[in-house]
């Protein structure tokens, strides 16, 4: 899951100077990403492969809060919930107490820095390396990055963004085949913070 998420929002991490075929729909889309300072949400991810026969999937909760970082909480078809933010990647255990993921957190703590970027709606962090597309209209909206670099494009085929307030849907397609879907069903804002979701993002009450 770590891997398959952080290969796709590494990548949108590279930056933007967006040449969208609808610049001022793009410009909407980012605004609307960054109106909620914080977001709940119930998320479907399905991994294909051509090497296997059946689909992997996954499901969880998802808590993200700009500036702080995210919570990635796997409920099948194992349990694992994970803090990302910008400075550390820590599991937390059944006991709520966090360890920190060593040997990943580079690429992990990218997640959360991508997912700041979207969510923020900041431009200047999302898009330089691609050719983007923004199809649709403010209350059903598409984007669609396309590497603009041969050797990206020789690992990523492209990404797709759905969504209409919030974020609804990733599509991540490789080059060799494989692909990801994540759904996100339930997007809220968040609320108000558990004590034990504000110390695994170092929020201060």
């Amino acid at each position: 899951m770590r891997r398959l998420i952080a290969a796709l929002l590494c990548w949108l991490a590279l930056g933007v100077h967006a040449q969208a075929q609808d610049p001022a729909l793009l410009q909407h889309i980012l605004d609307e990403l960054g109106s909620h300072a914080s977001v709940r949400a119930a998320f479907t991810q399905s991994r294909e492969n051509p090497a296997l026969t059946q689909p992997q999937v996954s499901r969880g909760q998802l808590l993200f809060v700009v500036g702080h970082g995210m919570l990635w909480q796997v409920t099948e078809p194992y349990r694992e919930s994970l803090a990302l933010t910008g400075v550390r990647t820590a599991r937390i255990d059944e006991h709520g107490q966090l360890q920190t993921v060593r040997g990943s957190d580079r690429g992990v703590a990218q997640v959360s820095q991508m997912l700041q970027s979207m969510l923020s709606g900041n431009p200047e962090d999302a898009l330089r390396q691609f050719e983007v597309e923004a199809h649709g209209t403010a209350t059903r909206w598409t984007l669609r990055f396309t590497p603009r670099q041969e050797r990206m494009a020789r690992v990523l085929r492209r990404i797709e963004l759905d969504g209409d307030r919030y974020l609804q849907g990733i599509q991540v397609e490789l080059a060799n085949g494989e692909s990801t879907h994540i759904s996100f069903a339930d997007t809220r804002d968040a609320g108000p913070l558990s004590a034990l979701e504000q110390r695994a993002l170092g929020i201060t009450p």
